[in-house]
């Protein structure tokens, strides 16, 4: 039975969103305003704008979704998401914003003097953007498929639509009013339900987790199957099932064994022993090192820094961020572990993504409460997609607009919005199959060998050339993305090519770091004439004013 109080709510949370960006548009006029919000946002306000676009689609419904489906091996994502602002800290962030930079291509330029190195950045800080969109808008279709049983492009083109307008009218100046609201809603959409959750936990008189025999059917299920699999039956018979199959099963029933999946009790609750893939140790390190280094290289996140009045403000606002972050990735933890009990159809289906979902109201049942918090888990989710859609839009568009553009006005910022907000929605509308948080952290592995080894060794080593930093970006960051394109679009893989591709930081970034360094050794010549000068402008405090 419909939920009917699941879309009043997506409705709310987009009417309440474009309005607040309609109250933005009454603050920004210039094209400073645009960009960087004229670098006038406390670190409060900026810290919950952070937390409000960097925590995605891939934190609000997929992060549940893997721990329900693989188990704690991929508790490293919420770890790494949350660890990576602490190396945003120690390393980038006060250096960043007093290098007086709009966007990343503008801190190549700045640092390097190099127009070609600039257009090189442009591309990655676009690719980067777009990959990242795509989950963002699919989550959007999948969420209002699932819980308003809308056809799959209405979410994805709801959120294009209002993100693009939104940001088109009012730029970086309203999305930050939008994004902290946004953060605030994200945190009580999950905080909420999960508190209700747990004490109808308690009073089903706590059931395993992990029962030896394996999850089980606590009602009667029909499953409809959404992708192809190998099912391993409790009879020991395997069987292949494609889109639109269905199954009946009785309460009681054990869950059937999914290909790559984790049923097993070991194979859920012990590490590198999920799936079928003996190399699990390289894609755990893999992924630490994906998400730890590439939040300092996703251009969305770094663009927040240049919106900060000075050095110390950037670094305060990364604390804060630190502490919102963690407190938030404590929550989805708790959807994919009780989902193993509530929601065990998900792993035969394939729409682990949904569990967040559909959690409220497979444990409290159809009644106004289980409703209610459905309801408020969707809007939640909605305003996932909005937020961070909003802010990597802002990041895309404002490189469009000086660089690809070439016009840096007001108008042209609009137009590259509309631009930059028209691909991803075409690509989304046509990929509905992917795996949210497996395309985020791809996103990531780019962003780790490209960004990530730029920005570190650009301010805290004077050697880097351009010709260095462009080799590095070139060789890093493309095998970064000829992983990412051969993981999506290629023919599956196994064994070793396929833990290199699904998982492909572990070499590209040191790639990346070894490629950048031996070329600016070989050309120490090309180093810019006021490289000291531009190196103690990063490194000096606002307070010596020199």
């Amino acid at each position: 039975m419909p939920n009917g109080y699941v879309v009043p709510a997506i409705v709310a949370v987009t009417l309440v969103t474009v309005g607040i960006g309609f109250y933005g548009l009454r603050l920004a006029r210039t094209t400073s305003d645009f960009l960087v919000a004229s670098r006038a946002i406390s670190p409060t306000w900026n810290a919950a704008a952070i937390g409000g676009e960097y925590l995605s689609a891939a934190s609000f419904l997929g992060v549940a979704g893997l721990i329900l489906k693989y188990g704690v091996d991929v508790l490293w994502y919420p770890v790494g998401f949350a660890a990576g602002y602490l190396a945003l800290l120690l390393f980038v962030a006060a250096p960043l914003r007093r290098s007086g930079a709009f966007t990343l291509p503008d801190f190549c330029e700045v640092r390097l003097g190099s127009r070609r190195l600039r257009k090189l950045a442009t591309v990655f800080v676009i690719f980067i953007g777009w990959l990242y969109l795509v989950p963002q808008l699919q989550g959007a279709g999948l969420t209002l498929a699932t819980v308003a049983g809308s056809p799959y492009p209405v979410g994805a083109l709801l959120v294009a639509v209002v993100v693009t307008a939104n940001v088109a009218l009012g730029g970086m100046r309203a999305i930050t009013f939008v994004q902290a609201f946004q953060y605030w809603l994200k945190l009580t959409a999950l905080a909420v339900p999960a508190i209700f959750l747990a004490l109808q936990w308690q009073a089903d008189a706590r059931p395993a987790v992990t029962p030896p025999d394996g999850p089980m059917f606590r009602t009667a299920t029909t499953v409809v199957i959404e992708h192809r699999a190998t099912l391993t039956l409790p009879d020991g018979d395997i069987r292949e099932v494609r889109p639109g199959d269905r199954l009946d099963f009785a309460a009681g029933d054990p869950v059937p064994e999914v290909s790559g999946t984790a049923i097993a009790a070991t194979d859920w609750l012990l590490p590198d022993t999920a799936g079928d893939d003996d190399r699990g140790l390289f894609g755990t390190y893999s992924l630490i090192l994906a998400t730890f280094l590439g939040t300092m290289g996703l251009p969305h996140v770094l663009v927040r820094f240049y919106t900060n009045p000075d050095g110390a403000a950037a670094r305060r606002t990364t604390l804060v961020v630190l502490a919102l972050v963690g407190v938030f990735y404590l929550l989805p933890t708790i959807y994919g572990v009780l989902g193993r009990i509530y929601t065990p159809q998900l792993l035969v289906t394939g729409q682990t993504d949904a569990v967040v979902v559909l959690l409220p109201g497979a444990t409290l049942g159809d009644g106004i409460t289980g409703r209610l918090l459905a309801a408020l888990v969707a809007a939640g989710a909605f305003a996932a997609f909005l937020s961070t859609s909003s802010g990597l839009l802002t990041s895309v568009a404002g490189v469009i607009s000086t660089d690809v553009l070439g016009r840096g006005s007001v108008r042209g910022f609009r137009l590259a919005t509309v631009i930059a907000g028209g691909v991803p929605a075409v690509l989304a509308l046509n990929v509905s199959g992917l795996d949210v948080s497996q395309v985020v952290g791809l996103a990531f592995a780019v962003a780790a060998s490209s960004f990530c080894p730029l920005l570190v060794l650009g301010i805290w080593w004077r050697g880097l050339t351009d010709l260095g930093a462009a080799a590095g970006v070139l060789v890093g960051g493309g095998a970064a993305i000829g992983a990412v394109l051969l993981t999506v679009l290629g023919p599956p893989l196994s064994g070793w090519p396929a833990t290199l591709t699904t998982q492909p930081a572990a070499w590209t970034v040191p790639l990346a770091f070894t490629v950048m360094v031996a070329v600016s050794v070989a050309t120490r010549r090309r180093l810019p004439r006021d490289v000291g000068v531009t190196m103690l402008r990063l490194h000096t405090p606002e307070t010596l004013r020199l």
